[in-house]
């Protein structure tokens, strides 16, 4: 069972930045494709970015290309969500999740894909 816990949200002004962080209790984290979703109120969880298991490969949704940026330390078996110039459709609590893909090159963006989840963390933009 593999644990995870995102942190670093909090409330920030429109064209502001957070870093979230999301710390895994595997030793084997490198074994896993890390993905960060986001659920606004009133919406379905939806696909924020991901990135491979060596991190050499990071995938968007349109409304953030550009503006977040995701990264992974292996050593520390934590992935990172740097989201910069803040908008206030980005309020959702934020999820990170962990996908056992054999694929060294795959991302999935589909919620289903993904086997563990953490318990997320607000992300609130004032305008």
């Amino acid at each position: 069972q593999v644990q995870l816990r995102e942190s670093g949200g909090g409330l920030v002004q429109a064209g502001g930045s957070l870093r979230l962080s999301c710390a895994s209790s595997t030793r084997t984290f490198s074994n896993y494709v890390m993905g960060w979703f986001r659920q606004a109120p009133g919406k379905e969880r939806e696909f924020v970015g991901g990135i491979t298991r060596s991190g050499t490969r990071t995938i968007y949704t349109e409304s953030v290309k550009g503006r977040f940026t995701i990264s992974r330390d292996n050593a520390k078996n934590t992935a990172y969500l740097q989201m910069n110039s803040l908008k206030p459709e980005d309020t959702a609590v934020y999820f990170c999740a962990a996908d056992r893909t054999p694929s060294p090159i795959a991302v999935s963006s589909t919620a289903r894909e993904y086997d563990y989840w953490g318990q997320g963390t607000q992300v609130t933009v004032s305008s």
